[in-house]
């Protein structure tokens, strides 16, 4: 969803058109990756990272203020999100070498302060977490998307793909070990706005793509598991990470029958390991109905022809329609085409350097796995990726996962005994100094031999305020109250009082 729209509705002529234009993309892309376009890439790989946040008003409860807070930050590195509660910031990219990641802390941690008082000023605050916790079903009414129309037409276009409401359907866990489940139906996108996440870009030599994505995959249960956030909404306990299933309910464009046909999500993990970059786009094409499809001018193969580099837009506006949990980019930099990854399975927070250790342990582990000189992924179906990521969401740190040579184990052991090594092998290939080493994997490691990730601390936080008579709102308001101002002091999540 990179670009805007221009049209608030579309013919049935503008969708063939489309369609045809994204074939075209397809086949423009095929094109040069065989002829080798992307050869003239030589960039240092380098860390881009998109951080979306919640504003909220004194009480803790959701702020309708992102146009205004906007407006007082006067920073185009800031930008609106669906909801009226959101924005996002998009970190300029940096280096993985040296101690850049810890210039990227250092500079997130001002500008995200510099934001904070800014939206005090303007009655509103930063939160930076998965979802927030003070989120009930009156949030998703229309009246809180963004004044904004490509959002206004997407929720439209979802809904007329659909043709009915959106059902909310979790069951989790209660902080008492009982269920409890949330199930509510909804005639706006809006739970998808409830998902503030940390989306992790690399560019990486499109002949490696597949590599990169592969692991991207293999890892991401375990990224879900150490990074959950997510363990509230609607006053529901569900999973720790509950992010997954809400975003993946929120945006499916599919009936009961559909999904019965096995008709493709729109949110969706995949279903097989890739040998190409190709190999999703091409999916895209084949399985996926257009949802915005705003055509451009642009022929592609005319432009190839030439010896000029097209942008693509097809293919880009279809793409960020589609919200794979690890999702292939195509852009054009500096005249030059470029491929990437974007890790999209991190929910935000807890806090700024909780967010950067997420990134390192991520960065690091995927170079490593996909420079292996024997591939994960041929060793463990693409099923048990999957599972592996259902599971990290359900339970975060108590989750079991299948890995090859351990069989069922937990994040923590397996975190420990392999991934770590992995992690710090990988940032050493990059050139990042031992001190960002030690600095940002150690933080991983204490959150695994505590188990204490942000998830867990908003259990038992909600646990011991209802134990002492607390309503499960109250003790949510409180909570979070709790949760900001740790937040901003900056201490790793497994620090907090517990």
């Amino acid at each position: 969803m990179g670009a805007e729209v221009t049209s608030i509705r579309f013919t049935h002529e503008d969708r063939r058109q489309f369609r045809r234009k994204v074939h075209e993309c397809t086949e423009a892309l095929e094109r040069m990756l065989r002829d080798g376009a992307f050869e003239r890439l030589r960039a240092v790989p380098l860390l881009g990272m998109e951080v979306e946040l919640n504003l909220v008003d004194d009480q803790m409860e959701p702020a309708k203020a992102n146009d205004t807070v906007l407006e007082a930050i006067a920073d185009t590195d800031y930008q609106t999100e669906l909801g009226r509660f959101n924005i996002e910031l998009n970190v300029a990219p940096a280096p993985l070498s040296g101690n850049s990641i810890a210039q990227v802390e250092s500079k997130l941690r001002s500008s995200l302060e510099h934001a904070d008082d800014v939206a005090a000023r303007n009655h509103a605050r930063l939160v930076l977490t998965g979802m927030l916790p003070t989120l009930r079903t009156e949030h998703f009414d229309a009246a809180w998307i963004t004044d904004n129309p490509r959002y206004a037409l997407l929720n439209d276009q979802i809904f007329a793909a659909r043709g009915e409401d959106i059902e909310i359907d979790i069951s989790g866990t209660g902080l008492d070990g009982r269920p409890e489940r949330l199930r509510i139906d909804c005639t706006s996108v809006l739970p998808e706005a409830a998902c503030t996440s940390v989306q992790l870009h690399l560019a990486v030599d499109p002949e490696m793509f597949a590599s990169y994505w592969n692991a991207a995959q293999c890892i991401a249960g375990v990224q879900v598991a150490l990074g959950a956030n997510s363990p509230f909404l609607a006053q529901t306990s569900l999973w720790h990470e509950s992010r997954i299933p809400v975003f993946e309910q929120a945006i499916d464009t599919r009936s009961w029958e559909l999904k019965n046909q096995g008709v493709r999500p729109r949110v969706w993990f995949g279903e097989r390991w890739i040998t190409s970059i190709f190999d999703l786009f091409d999916e895209n094409a084949r399985y996926f109905p257009a949802l915005l499809p705003e055509v451009d001018e642009e022929d592609p193969l005319s432009l190839l022809d030439s010896g000029r580099v097209p942008k693509l837009a097809e293919l880009a506006m279809h793409n960020g329609t589609i919200y794979r949990w690890n999702r292939p980019v195509y852009a054009v930099v500096d005249g030059e085409p470029q491929m990437r990854v974007e890790n999209r399975v991190l929910p935000g927070g807890p806090t700024v350097v909780d967010t950067i250790a997420n990134a390192a342990f991520y960065y690091g582990t995927v170079h490593a796995l996909a420079n292996a000189e024997r591939p994960l992924w041929s060793q463990m179906s693409f099923g048990a990726a999957a599972a592996n990521l259902k599971a990290g969401a359900q339970h975060g740190m108590d989750a079991r996962f299948y890995w090859p040579a351990f069989g069922e184990v937990g994040p923590d052991e397996l975190v420990l005994r392999w991934l770590l090594p992995l992690a710090d092998q990988g940032l050493a290939d990059y050139g990042a100094s031992q001190e960002v080493r030690d600095r940002y994997l150690g933080i991983i490691e204490e959150r695994c031999l505590s188990g204490r990730n942000g998830a867990a601390w908003q259990r038992a936080t909600v646990a011991r305020l209802e134990a002492k008579g607390k309503t499960r709102g109250e003790a949510l308001t409180e909570m979070l109250a709790e949760y900001a101002e740790h937040m901003r002091v900056g201490a790793p999540v497994h620090t907090w009082p517990w």
